[in-house]
């Protein structure tokens, strides 16, 4: 749609068959809310201030990609103290995994109802606690309660941070905000790899109050940073209708119901591939622990790079174009599996893969910005939604496996992430054109204006 189409569609016309023309079905949908909506004003913050406010929910960040991936790096040590089977262990992993599909829908429309200032600290110091909590942990049921607990906490980190960095800068620099965030999860497995072999010889229960303690202070943190009815809580609305309805409006309900595939697909293809490889390699492959191990690292050093490289990506040439991180992801695989054993191979094919994963890196702001403002974190939580899908990923590979052998079943992953690509690819651009960009006043560039037409999208 052109910019002088954009610029024409004032309040007044929006309804024209003109206008209505020129629009999707969101978009009138969007439009038509704001029009309907008078946000509060809110106080503007100084470059400092969200500056600050960033650095905060980047250690936030950090602290959650400790407190999340603990359920893992702790298992054996949990296992032993606790006298729990193999399929015991695994399933706190499922306990925390629910947890987390329930706080995504929860606590991302309190977030969007009730202000994302207060439901960020609130979730901040509950996870925090929650990890502490393993400290009390004396019995298998415990121990699934804790992570199921947890798991409500860290659900909603995703979909209130993006709504808080969304207010807080221009759509032409989200997607390299993203792409830092997501190395500071990564860097946090990192760190607790390394505080493992430091200080798990000595007694495991200190990485617990590591990863515990610091959540409390930075709960109170966001608070002092945060100013209420900042900008940060720009577009919250206090009505009685529960926010994720808004998302099965008819105008948007394709939408919605096509995101939620993809991101299934992308949890799918996750499991179906990086779940069996370590297996692949020792099983099929006949690697030893050691080389298996390295090659995941390798994976993994791709995750962290890419993140980076498709963050800008998505703010130079749009959030589509990421689209094709998930097809060449798809033929990294096939060929992964199809190649003569190799490491230095392995490396390089593996180090592709995992950079072309973190295409995704942008799903965050782009969910946000596919919605009117006053669901930006509910619409963010989308992206959790797709962990139903994937809890039958192990079963329905598990299955392939048993029939077709297990390189057949890790191939599903390509067509789950080339299938997702194809409905990337079918649903609308938000990031504004240069054209679009021109059109505009520059106050309005840096600080997204609260009721305007792009806002409304």
């Amino acid at each position: 749609m052109g910019a002088e189409t954009l610029l024409e569609c004032s309040d007044a016309s929006l309804f024209t068959t003109e206008c209505e023309c020129n629009l999707t079905a969101g978009e009138r949908y969007g439009m038509a809310h704001e029009n309907q909506t008078t946000p509060r004003p809110a106080r503007s913050l100084s470059r400092e201030r969200r500056l600050a406010i960033f650095a905060a929910l980047m250690l936030g960040e950090f602290l959650y990609g400790w407190a999340w991936n603990s359920v893992d790096v702790l298992r054996p040590f949990q296992r032993s103290a606790l006298g729990l089977t193999l399929v015991q262990a695994g399933s706190t992993y499922s306990a925390q995994g629910g947890g987390a599909l329930i706080g995504a829908i929860l606590i991302g429309q309190l977030a969007d109802r009730f202000g994302r200032r207060s439901v960020a600290a609130a979730i901040i110091m509950g996870y925090g606690l929650s990890l502490l909590s393993g400290l009390l942990v004396a019995s298998y049921p415990q121990l699934l309660a804790q992570r199921f607990v947890l798991g409500l906490f860290t659900g909603g980190v995703f979909p209130v941070g993006v709504s808080i960095y969304v207010n807080l800068f221009e759509e032409h620099l989200r997607g390299r905000v993203a792409g830092m965030l997501n190395a500071c999860f990564s860097s946090s497995i990192v760190a607790l790899g390394l505080a493992l072999g430091a200080l798990g010889g000595h007694d495991w229960h200190l990485l617990l109050w590591i990863g515990g303690v610091p959540p409390l202070l930075l709960a109170g943190a966001m608070l002092l940073l945060i100013p209420a009815g900042s900008v940060v809580d720009r577009h919250v609305t206090r009505g009685e209708k529960l926010p994720v309805r808004e998302l099965f409006h008819p105008a948007v309900r394709r939408q919605t119901l096509l995101l939620a595939t993809m991101t299934g697909l992308n949890f799918f293809g996750y499991q179906a591939y990086s779940g069996w490889l370590t297996t692949y390699l020792t099983g099929v492959r006949g690697l030893s622990a050691g080389a298996a191990g390295n090659l995941v690292a390798w994976q993994f050093a791709g995750n962290i790079i890419g993140g980076f490289a498709w963050g800008w990506a998505a703010d130079r040439f749009g959030r589509r174009f990421n689209a094709s991180g998930f097809l060449v992801a798809s033929v990294a695989i096939l060929v992964y599996l199809s190649m003569p054993t190799s490491l230095t191979l392995f490396r390089l094919v593996g180090l592709i893969y995992g950079s072309m994963l973190c295409s995704s890196v942008i799903w965050g702001p782009w969910l946000a910005e596919l919605y009117p403002p006053h669901l930006r974190s509910t619409a963010a939580s989308i992206f959790n939604w797709g962990r139903i899908i994937s809890f039958f990923a192990p079963l329905a590979t598990g299955l392939l496996a048993d029939r077709y052998g297990l390189p057949a079943a890790m191939a599903s992953a390509a067509a789950a992430f080339a299938a997702a690509a194809l409905i990337w690819l079918s649903q609308r651009e938000t990031l504004r054109s240069k054209v679009q960009e021109r059109s505009m006043p520059a106050a309005d560039l840096v600080f997204p204006a609260s009721a305007s037409v792009r806002d409304a999208r």
